[in-house]
């Protein structure tokens, strides 16, 4: 049994992997931004904590990260999946609109990665699990500041990867297309149709939590810095 934490928990995505992870024996705690009615209920469903936390804040993500660990325990498992994104062309974009995406989706990356990684490379364990999007690796229109948010996710998941992987760390991306339910991960707009998805239709927040979980487990060590596209064939690489 391993401890996970998981930020955007209430998300498609995010709620999907809480309970792949549940179902497999970890304990989990999900971060959630602001949905309190969805937190609430997920509460009572999955049975595990749901942490107010905003991931654009460093200082908050430190003291959910401290509650986590003086509670649970050390932390093993980290999946970020928390992001938000704005339809803006970027000729009509604010300076706002652009940070408020980049740090959400980007500086989360260090916020919470940088009070854990000491923990797991003295453990010489760990699973960091970043989502990325298929619009971070072939870009999509009106999306500038996400499709660069999530372009980064992968480039800091590789040199993360790289700095820690003798310590028994992996890090890796999971980045997905279209998925139902769930637009903030795997934003897709220019693949919305299912006519022009190979596949013929959006993916599900289920498959890509269980490629997520594959990922956290503990026999998939050998698997680090890697970009695991999850988008029926839309973008293949």
């Amino acid at each position: 049994m391993k401890v996970a934490i998981v930020t955007g928990g209430t998300g498609g995505v995010g709620r999907a992997v809480c309970r792949q992870l549940v179902g497999e024996g970890h304990r989990v705690v999900a971060f959630y931004r602001s949905n309190e009615a969805a937190a609430a209920q997920l509460r009572t469903q999955l049975g595990i904590p749901f942490l107010r936390c905003d991931v654009s804040n460093q200082e908050a993500c430190e003291s959910a990260i401290k509650s986590v660990e003086s509670s649970v325990g050390p932390v093993d498992i980290l999946v970020n999946a928390a992001a938000i994104s704005r339809a803006v062309p970027f000729h009509t974009m604010s300076k706002g609109d652009w940070y408020d995406v980049v740090r959400t989706d980007l500086d989360s990356m260090f916020n919470m990665c940088r009070p854990i990684i000491p923990g797991m490379r003295d453990r010489r364990f760990g699973r960091i699990v970043n989502m990325a999007s298929i619009d971070g690796q072939r870009g999509c229109r009106d999306q500038t500041s996400y499709s660069a948010a999530k372009a980064g996710v992968i480039g800091f998941t590789r040199a993360l990867a790289l700095e820690n992987a003798r310590y028994g760390v992996a890090v890796n991306v999971v980045s997905p297309g279209n998925i139902q339910g769930d637009p903030a991960n795997g934003w897709g707009s220019d693949s919305a149709s299912p006519s022009d998805i190979p596949a013929g239709r959006p993916g599900s927040p289920e498959e890509v939590a269980r490629c997520v979980c594959f990922l956290a487990d503990e026999a998939s060590g050998y698997i680090t810095g890697q970009t695991i596209n999850i988008n029926g064939g839309s973008y293949m690489s």
